[in-house]
């Protein structure tokens, strides 16, 4: 009889979050909750925790921590606040894998957290890998830590990877489906808003996710993620847009082969991937059918409209720093164009600049990242 593991999520209320306790509905006798967080939303918080009775939550924000308390202290689930309680209730005995949904930068330090609490890291902050990858790689060596990667990408290429020697590998192939504005020129892109960028054809994510796949930015930080969690060097990565959004990845062998892993476009399975690894479990979500699916068309990334890509390819090869001045100044930029301070091209000004002029550092520690992160941020709000 296999044990049921217990989940703590990271960013419950999110995209992630919730389709994370989908995956839990479907199997209950497998798994339980241990842990919600979330950042403000409250009465989504207090709902969750009523139905998964998990052995604490945090909100985030204190303003809301008074009313959290006073629903669920009395049903016997211990309440927190702020974001080093969620430091602190990772290492909660009840918990044997970390889902670590949250966005952004704010998703590192529970990172380092789980890895130095010895559990299984399930991991949907990309962040974490593309601010510091380094440094996680660092922990995962000295704290034997397992990392399963949530992204659809990145679960693709490792199932792909099963069974294979990490010698045999020739290139990494990720898929992009060109998000809402494939095709367009930046004539179209300089005019366009935020309801229009929200409206991806494949996929629903978050707001800030979707943005970075509208610009590609999210494929640029796939890359970087790509080159941390398989040990790549940058030549041996490529993207391809793939606008049916039904092959997530690709891996091709020093043997002329290629894998490639089809689902239908459906975090449920990925997650469930990462929950369940190494085993697979059966699920009720629909089904692909190539028949009906007819074509799979592939093409290069425009990066002379969507350069931030670009951007990505040379963080990585500046190495340092670098990468963790691109997220802070995206992070910035992004919502700086989902409020409408900015424009849809403002977005990559802005990362470009922000690469330029902010400092340099070329090894640097925990405390450097965060105060690049800060300084980053500075920077970037006097470009918006």
């Amino acid at each position: 009889m296999i044990a049921r593991k217990g989940i703590a999520i990271l960013g419950s209320t999110g995209s992630i979050g919730t389709q994370t306790l989908e995956v839990v509905d479907q199997n209950p006798e497998l798994f339980y909750v241990s842990v919600l967080t979330s950042n403000s939303r409250d009465e989504w918080l207090v709902d969750q925790a009523k139905k998964y009775q998990p052995d604490c939550v945090v909100i985030n924000d204190p303003s809301k921590y008074e009313q959290v308390k006073e629903v669920l202290f009395p049903l016997g689930i211990k309440v927190f606040t702020g974001s080093d309680s969620i430091d602190q209730v990772i290492d909660s005995a009840e918990t044997d894998i970390v889902v670590n949904a949250l966005v952004g930068f704010a998703g590192l330090k529970p990172t380092i957290a789980a890895l130095k609490s010895k559990k299984i890291l399930a991991l949907a902050n990309k962040e974490s890998l593309v601010v510091a990858g380094e440094l996680v790689n660092r922990l995962v060596l000295e704290h034997n830590g397992v990392i399963l990667p949530i992204d659809s990408e990145h679960s693709a290429i490792f199932q792909c990877l099963a069974g294979e020697e990490s010698g045999s590998i020739e290139k990494v192939i990720l898929t992009a489906s060109g998000g809402p504005f494939l095709g367009k020129d930046k004539d179209f892109l300089s005019k366009v808003t935020p309801q229009q960028a929200l409206n991806h054809p494949n996929w629903s994510m978050g707001a800030k996710i979707t943005i970075d796949s509208a610009t590609l930015m999210n494929k640029g930080f796939e890359v970087i993620e790509a080159k941390v969690l398989y040990n790549l060097r940058i030549e041996q990565i490529d993207v391809l847009i793939h606008p049916q959004s039904i092959i997530h990845s690709m891996v091709q062998f020093i043997d002329g082969s290629v894998k490639a892993q089809l689902s239908l476009p459906d975090m449920r399975l990925p997650i469930q991937y990462a929950l369940s690894y190494p085993e697979r479990f059966y699920n009720s979500f629909p089904r692909l059918n190539l028949a009906e699916i007819k074509n799979l068309s592939f093409e290069k990334p425009d990066m002379e409209n969507f350069p931030n890509i670009d951007l990505a390819f040379e963080s990585v090869k500046m190495g340092g720093n670098a990468a963790c001045m691109l997220n802070a100044a995206n992070e910035m930029a992004v919502e700086a164009f989902l409020n409408g301070s900015i424009g849809f091209l403002d977005i990559y000004r802005i990362n470009e600049k922000c690469m330029k002029f902010v400092n340099y550092i070329k090894f640097p520690s925990i405390e450097d990242y965060i105060e690049t992160d800060k300084l980053t941020r500075i920077f970037a709000k006097t470009l918006i």
